[in-house]
């Protein structure tokens, strides 16, 4: 069947596990997965992780047009993504440090469901490092020469993929004993979670401020 196709079925495979370890690992849309959840429950992470799936197969989309390389390219834009990018950690990182110095928990607003959605949505779009992450795991399952079949299939694997990812984090931390953990241990985390923010943020505007 993968033959009758024009695909490599190695070669797809290679791709999706690539970028298995790299979107599974601890990163800011995997911390704020785990955050949300732990927070406000299963349904609004859900919502939240929605929005980053669909971040994330936008840079996906982006990569495998072809755009992702003239990004790399323009200095101009990439240092304005990373701008935008460093601000918007380091705004979670200051609503994270709110919350840590608050002595009683504040109950989290009950969005509408597009305001989860919108805000995972912007937290992977204006993370340029995703389009970088994409190129190279496309490179590992779509060899030169291939046909739009095996560019179409490693896409689309990864984008299934990062959206069971979230997924999964999501029914992970928003178990009962997670959430009873995270209301116990509310402050130490969340301190530590403005901590993690704030460093990628001021990582990203460092980048974009030394090109």
């Amino acid at each position: 069947m993968w033959d009758l196709w024009g695909l490599d079925a190695v070669g797809v495979l290679a791709a999706g596990a690539a970028f298995f370890a790299i979107a599974a690992s601890p990163g800011p849309a995997t911390l704020a997965t785990a955050l949300v959840a732990m927070r406000a429950g299963r349904r609004d992470g859900h919502l939240f992780g929605l929005g980053l799936s669909v971040g994330l197969a936008v840079w996906g989309l982006v990569a495998a047009t072809g755009l992702g390389a003239v990004l790399q390219a323009s200095e101009q834009a990439l240092t304005a993504l990373k701008i935008l990018g460093g601000a918007y950690l380091l705004w979670l990182a200051y609503g994270s440090f709110r919350s840590a110095r608050r002595r009683d928990a504040v109950p989290p607003a009950r969005e509408l469901a597009g305001g989860w959605f919108r805000k995972g949505l912007l937290l992977n779009l204006s993370n340029p490092k995703a389009v970088v992450a994409w190129m190279a795991t496309l490179s590992l399952g779509v060899a030169p020469g291939s046909g739009p079949a095996q560019l179409i299939a490693a896409t689309g694997l990864c984008a299934v993929l990062g959206a069971g990812i979230y997924a999964g984090y999501v029914f992970v931390f928003s178990t009962r004993g997670a959430m009873q953990a995270y209301a116990r241990l509310r402050r130490w985390i969340d301190g530590l979670v403005a901590g993690l923010f704030a460093l990628a943020g001021l990582g990203l505007l460092r980048s974009a401020l030394a090109r």
